[in-house]
């Protein structure tokens, strides 16, 4: 099964699955999302891929926190 961005909140809520497999997928969740985008991409779609993965790397934080905050600092820096 695919999971995509609708189902962040389903991952973490999973009780069959590791901590670390769940960070797995969260990743490559965000991953993906940003491997589809292209040149043709709109302001509007980059900002919600942005949002997106803010709200990924929160999630991070509640199963990891230090690496939770490192990836949120790093956004941070990035786009500061």
């Amino acid at each position: 099964m695919g999971y995509t961005t609708r189902d962040l909140d389903k991952i973490v809520g999973l009780k069959s699955w590791s901590k670390n497999k769940k960070i797995c997928e969260l990743l490559r969740i965000d991953c993906d999302m940003y491997a589809n985008m292209g040149i043709d991409s709109t302001k509007t779609e980059k900002k919600i891929a942005q949002k997106t993965s803010k709200k990924i790397y929160r999630l991070i934080k509640t199963l990891n926190p230090s690496m939770g905050s490192d990836l949120l600092k790093a956004m941070d820096q990035e786009y500061a």
